[in-house]
């Protein structure tokens, strides 16, 4: 086992997660260290609220995991979540520079740079840039530009922004826990890189995370992401709709969900379960529990298809993969295929040891992922970590 780990935390709506991995000694892959989970306190719909919470659970999940592993924990790859998180298309245009006409890697950074001079709103800022395509002199669908022959040289990018105020809660949240921040990915994104193959990425794939506060999803398409959302609705809504519709407290209600909670509840069957600090128990029918469910998870899937409907959709072959803690519900996979019409299957976290077959783990995962793109690309990734760093450090530079 390696010497070297990698710490990953997941700020979630119900939970907070704490990851650390090593790479193996032998083989590909990681060694999962210590896997820890707190329950989530000052999160509403993915986004900090109260930091002093937050950096308090995240502390008490750090020294368990270093308990655990028998490693310091010095920095961590974070998420951030929420709606506020949002995805938007540019466009830039340059004339290659070099008098051989043919595209430098300047000309690269160059056409980049110009695609993300836009105006955004107040309190909004950007998180990452994705390079869609290139355009050579009219020639759309380049995927790599370096030195072919040119005069003028597009790009389209794919950019993901947030609130500005949530994005320095996250970090303060973190800060104060007392490790330091190595990299930050949005939810969804983060979620696929643990739980799809290259092959799915090309092909056209969609990834719908469900967690607790919110559902985010992203498609990938020819290898490029394409587009990323985040809705305000998630499986803590299932168990609010239960709580109100069957006149229980939300504990009782939460059992019902995991209990007996299915996309396919039919019958008439009685349930019997005993009530959070009563001696009482609550009777309530399938039928009944089934369209509490229906309904909730029927507006979910219209959400994500309505947001979908604002892009020009590619043909997704490789279907739908399920994450996050809502994907453990029963029968959403047939649910989810019916509704998309689409071939779906659950997310399971790949490349760790013992091997992962929690989809509700799949960012944490994700993150521990990212971080080991990051430690192996080539030098040229450098000046934009260090830019990275400086942007969050400089939140709290006087």
């Amino acid at each position: 086992m390696s010497n070297h780990i990698i710490a990953s935390l997941d700020i979630g709506s119900s939970l907070i997660k704490v990851l650390v991995v090593a790479p193996r000694s032998e083989g590909a892959g990681f060694e999962v260290l210590s896997k820890i989970s707190k329950p989530s306190f000052g999160v509403r719909r993915g986004a900090i609220i109260n930091t002093e919470k937050v950096s308090e659970i995240i502390s008490q999940g750090l020294e368990q995991a270093e308990k655990e592993s028998g490693r310091q924990i010095k920095e961590v790859y974070v998420n951030i979540n929420g709606a506020h998180i949002f995805s938007t298309t540019s466009h830039g245009t340059i004339a290659v520079s070099r008098a051989d006409q043919k595209i430098s890697q300047d000309d690269i950074e160059r056409v980049i740079q110009a695609a993300q001079t836009f105006s955004l709103p107040p309190n909004r800022e950007i998180l990452e840039v994705f390079e869609k395509e290139f355009i050579v002199d009219g020639e759309k669908g380049i995927k790599q530009a370096l030195g072919m022959e040119g005069v003028r040289l597009e790009a389209e990018i794919l950019v993901l922004g947030c609130f500005s105020p949530y994005l320095k809660n996250l970090e303060k949240s973190v800060l104060e826990a007392g490790v330091n921040i190595a990299d930050i990915e949005v939810s969804p994104l983060a979620s696929s890189s643990a739980v799809l193959t290259p092959r799915e990425k090309e092909l056209g794939v969609l990834v719908l995370e469900i967690g607790a506060g919110t559902t985010g999803f992203c498609v990938f398409n020819e290898g490029n992401l394409v587009y990323l959302g985040i809705i305000p609705i998630g499986s803590s809504h299932i168990t609010n709709d239960i709580a109100i519709g069957l006149k229980t407290d939300v504990d009782t209600a939460e059992r019902i969900k995991l209990q007996f909670g299915s996309c396919d509840l039919k019958g008439s069957k009685k349930l019997k379960i005993k009530e959070q600090n009563s001696q009482e128990s609550l009777e309530l029918s399938q039928k009944a529990l089934g369209s509490i469910i229906d309904a909730r998870i029927s507006e979910i899937f219209e959400q994500i298809k309505k947001e979908l409907k604002k892009i020009d959709l590619p043909k997704l072959p490789a279907g739908i993969v399920l994450c996050g803690g809502g994907a453990k519900l029963p029968k959403i996979k047939e649910w989810a295929k019916k509704d998309f019409k689409l071939p779906c299957r659950l997310g399971k976290p790949k490349g760790f040891f013992p091997e992962q077959d929690d989809p509700q783990w799949a960012c944490v995962f994700g993150l521990a992922l990212k971080s080991e793109e990051l430690i192996k690309t080539d030098t040229s990734l450098i000046p934009k970590i260090f830019e990275k760093a400086k942007g969050i450090l400089g939140h709290f530079i006087p």
